[in-house]
């Protein structure tokens, strides 16, 4: 399994999985032609990709849903609440592949696990990607755990994160730095530091410490804001983590990719 952010932050956020079987995106928060360049910079085009996951439906993980209908083929997957919420501001019917939150599936060679997270949206989901076999030392089995806007870290998604290879998680903002932001009113402010906002680097350190484990290989930090965050920032509330947990991390900072991650 290769992975491998393409962007993200609250202007989009999208990821790329690749295995022997399927190639399919984590959400879709930005246009098609946006996607295509993206996917081209990796070596991969749109006609390739077989399915979207949607974890939500607020416009930086789905706007790009509309601008996908030139590609047909694409399998959409959702819960229901999230794609009714994302099909009525569509022009065209995606092929969407409903499932209940909190609920295992299959898709080719992945196997997916969904679960719910706390943020203001519709139903909104985390997912846990995982392929390979087991005793198979050429194609051991990893998972990828994505859990990104959410407000805090009930103990359930601690056991998920835990049990990950690669964790994604959220570090969106500094709450002094967005406590002193002077573009977002004072409600805007309450809605992102809220139990059902996004997860300050305070909380993301939080919730890392709760749930470290030897099984990492690398966690990214994502989905940053650009005003109420930076690097400098993140990497001070990871310095009580570093002694803790030895994995790598990769601080994604708004806007921007990754390189491709390949599981070992």
């Amino acid at each position: 399994m290769r992975f491998r952010i393409l962007g993200s932050g609250s202007s989009g956020n999208s990821a790329l999985i690749l295995t022997e079987g399927s190639r399919v995106l984590l959400d879709a928060g930005f246009s098609a032609r946006r996607l295509e360049g993206l996917l081209a910079d990796s070596g991969e085009a749109l006609e390739r990709i077989d399915a979207v996951f949607v974890t939500h439906e607020h416009s930086d993980h789905s706007s790009g849903i509309e601008s996908l209908k030139k590609h047909p083929h694409l399998k959409f997957f959702a819960n229901a609440a999230t794609a009714r919420a994302i099909q009525k501001n569509l022009t065209w019917s995606p092929s969407w592949q409903i499932f209940e939150t909190g609920t295992s599936f299959q898709y080719k060679d992945l196997d997916i696990e969904s679960f719910t997270i706390p943020h203001d949206a519709q139903d909104p989901v985390g997912f846990r990607f995982t392929n390979g076999l087991d005793c198979d030392l050429f194609s051991p089995r990893r998972t990828l755990a994505w859990v990104t806007d959410l407000g805090h870290a009930p103990p359930s998604i601690r056991d998920r994160i835990r049990e990950s290879d690669v964790v994604v998680v959220e570090a969106n903002h500094c709450h002094r730095m967005l406590e002193a932001d002077p573009k977002r009113s004072w409600n805007l402010k309450r809605r992102i530091g809220g139990r059902h906002g996004h997860l300050s680097n305070e909380r993301m350190s939080e919730l890392l410490a709760s749930a470290a484990s030897p099984r990492w290989q690398r966690v990214y930090l994502a989905h940053m804001s650009r005003d109420c965050n930076s690097r400098d920032a993140v990497e001070q509330s990871l310095l009580a983590l570093r002694s803790l947990i030895k994995c790598e991390f990769s601080i994604v900072l708004h806007g921007e990719g990754t390189a491709f991650y390949e599981f070992s």
